[in-house]
């Protein structure tokens, strides 16, 4: 890795992607660091940045709508019976230190920060391993702590009242083509079929790139899936998805997501094996 706030993740010696730890973004887009570009082992970029039709997509990182009444995903906040609504509510998530730092990865410390408020501490875990001589995997731990004396809740514009919309937590804003991605689980395809569903791993494909996401811990398989493909094209693994999680004061929520991210486009069967590959049987 390089440059103190731009370190750079890689694999076998070759980038493939850059971490931002201070962003320069308005309070309204959430500001928090974030992942982007991140490449195929070939150089195909896989995320997008801050793009017009959501400029708080920020690659890929954490972001949850609601905790506590706070946004810390940045855009507009859903309101029951009001819907989305402009609210000066956001919050930021503010790099602290590196605990670890290698080419391959690092350990990370943040706080969430909104009101004035430290309301969570977060150890942010990012490792990057080669799989094959076309495929790599991201592992992303992040473990968030309740610092504050009460209870912390977890909301989405699900449990706020939209149904569909239980976005927050791990998100990747994935490469928009002029072809929407395909996307599939084991034994689901298409964006209706695979959103809101539970699955071991779920595959995005694009024209030359595919990612597949698995859940690597018992806790993160029971997630639900969100996805996005018509309107755009994105994956993220639920924290709020019919209910609203609470964190007690002092205890610790703890999801793990490995993503591969492969040249080429996989079926149902090459991805699976790079799954177990990445995250063992």
């Amino acid at each position: 890795m390089t440059g103190n706030d731009s370190p750079v993740l890689r694999v076998a010696g070759r980038p493939v992607g850059r971490y931002v730890t201070r962003p320069e973004l308005p309070a309204r887009l959430s500001p928090r660091p974030y992942l982007h570009p991140v490449t195929t082992l070939a150089g195909t970029a896989v995320t997008e940045f801050s793009p017009a039709d959501h400029l708080h997509h920020l690659g890929v990182g954490v972001a949850v709508p609601d905790v506590e009444g706070h946004n810390f995903w940045g855009g507009r906040t859903y309101v029951r019976d009001r819907g989305p609504t402009e609210l000066d509510n956001h919050g930021a998530q503010r790099h602290t230190a590196f605990q670890l730092r290698d080419p391959d990865g690092f350990v990370e410390e943040l706080r969430w920060v909104a009101a004035g408020t430290e309301l969570l501490r977060e150890r942010r875990t990012v490792a990057a391993t080669e799989l094959t001589g076309s495929a790599w995997a991201l592992d992303f731990t992040f473990s968030l702590t309740n610092v504050t004396g009460a209870p912390l809740t977890i909301g989405s514009p699900a449990t706020n009242g939209r149904p569909g919309a239980a976005y927050g937590g791990f998100f990747w804003r994935a490469r928009k083509e002029d072809t929407a991605p395909g996307v599939f689980t084991a034994d689901r395809e298409g964006e209706r079929e695979v959103h809101g569903t539970r699955a071991d791993w779920l595959a995005l494909t694009g024209d030359t790139w595919s990612l597949v996401f698995a859940g690597a811990t018992e806790r993160t398989r029971r997630d639900p899936w969100f996805v996005r493909t018509e309107e755009y094209p994105g994956v993220g693994s639920s924290l709020a998805y019919d209910e609203r999680p609470a964190i007690a004061p002092g205890d610790t929520l703890v999801r793990r997501i490995v993503t591969v991210v492969a040249d080429g486009r996989l079926d149902a069967d090459g991805a699976a094996t790079l799954v177990r590959k990445a995250v063992g049987p």
